[in-house]
């Protein structure tokens, strides 16, 4: 699929990688739909694109939300009149551990609402924008791409009993996808990254993020932009469909 003056719309595009990724396509041409909870970002992201040399419009929705989601792939049609590409990026972190025991006492468990928060945006939100997205380009004739933004944890992370199941989901779907909406020309893609140099892991402590690069082959954590060119690669390819792909430095082998 040729990248200039397709539309690609980007779940959690107002910051992170999917920003990174927003801006990346924009230089190549496409038109980006960026759908985010906050205004704001979204309006900076929106604006980076248009600096890199292309059309962008924002689009406020809960992805966890079925009618937000079903309203806003409706509105991204109504307004470019296509839509090629989905980036489905958006998730939510709410770690702890499963169960935490001091002594034989159970001090600490993952609540419920920290498996369902997690699950519902990073799971859920991606079966909801993947069938809207689908709906609309099967609708409109439209060749299109749905990539679906993993995480090295889907291979199980401690402390990260929701986020890896979430992951895992989304690592699933990928295959599934592929097969099912291949005769509509439409293809399923996923990207599994490992540590990544963003807004997050610029929070953590020095020695934390000295001892995380530490275990990594490559010796440094990856650049968003590196996620945004995997991303490009993907959609320019018509005969990659149904595979991961792992952008981790050799972390996970």
């Amino acid at each position: 699929m040729k990248l200039q003056d397709s539309v690609i719309a980007i779940t959690g595009g107002g910051q992170g990688l999917g920003r990174a990724m927003a801006e990346y396509l924009a230089a190549k041409g496409a038109r980006l739909a960026l759908i985010d909870l906050m205004p704001e970002k979204l309006a900076e992201a929106a604006e980076a694109c248009k600096l890199a040399g292309s059309d962008a419009k924002t689009y406020v929705c809960n992805v966890a939300k079925e009618e937000d989601v079903e309203q806003t792939f409706e509105a991204i049609v109504r307004d470019f009149g296509q839509l090629n590409g989905l980036v489905n990026n958006a998730g939510i972190l709410r770690d702890g551990l499963m169960v935490k025991g001091e002594d034989d006492q159970i001090v600490k468990r993952m609540e419920l609402s920290q498996w369902q928060a997690v699950i519902d945006v990073n799971l859920t939100g991606v079966f909801l924008c993947g069938r809207e997205a689908s709906t609309q380009m099967i609708k409109n004739g439209d060749q299109g791409v749905i990539i679906n933004i993993a995480s090295i944890s889907r291979a199980g992370n401690m402390g990260q009993s929701n986020y890896s199941a979430a992951k895992a989901g989304v690592s699933a779907l990928v295959p599934v996808w592929a097969k099912e909406l291949a005769r509509y020309d439409i293809r399923c893609m996923g990207i599994a990254p490992g540590f990544i140099e963003t807004e997050m892991t610029a929070s953590m402590k020095p020695e934390a993020l000295e001892k995380m690069t530490a275990g990594i082959p490559l010796k440094r954590m990856g650049k968003p932009e590196e996620i945004a060119s995997a991303a490009a690669f993907i959609f320019e390819n018509d005969y990659m469909s149904g595979r991961m792909i792992e952008v981790d430095g050799a972390l996970r082998l």
